[in-house]
């Protein structure tokens, strides 16, 4: 992981834990039919990793984390908005094994 990509994870991490995190209308639909409390997401902080990053997404700078829960992998997708201080949950899901290596770090091509 890159200097960048550590800097943008701890802020990633203490928005979180400080409370500074807004949740998407797309994230609330889907966390609903995945059955993905929010907790997971929270409670995991300490787990979490970039494994992809989009750095001209549409609106903020987007990341993809990958993080543990219950000896359960899932990714979510954060927004960065530095200078408004917050993140942004787009979407969170269980990464499917067709898609991804064994331990759900980089895509299969």
């Amino acid at each position: 992981m890159s200097t960048a990509e550590i800097k943008i994870l701890e802020f990633i991490k203490d928005c979180i834990k400080s409370g500074y995190v807004f949740w998407t209308y797309h994230v609330n639909m889907r966390l609903k039919g995945r059955f993905i409390p929010r907790e997971k997401v929270l409670s995991s902080v300490d787990t979490f990793e970039i494994i992809e990053s989009y750095p001209v997404d549409k609106y903020f700078p987007s990341y993809l984390i990958r993080f543990e829960n219950e000896n359960q992998v899932f990714h979510v997708v954060f927004a960065v908005d530095k200078k408004g201080d917050n993140v942004r949950i787009i979407t969170v899901y269980k990464p499917s094994s067709d898609e991804w290596d064994n331990e759900f770090r980089r895509r299969i091509k």
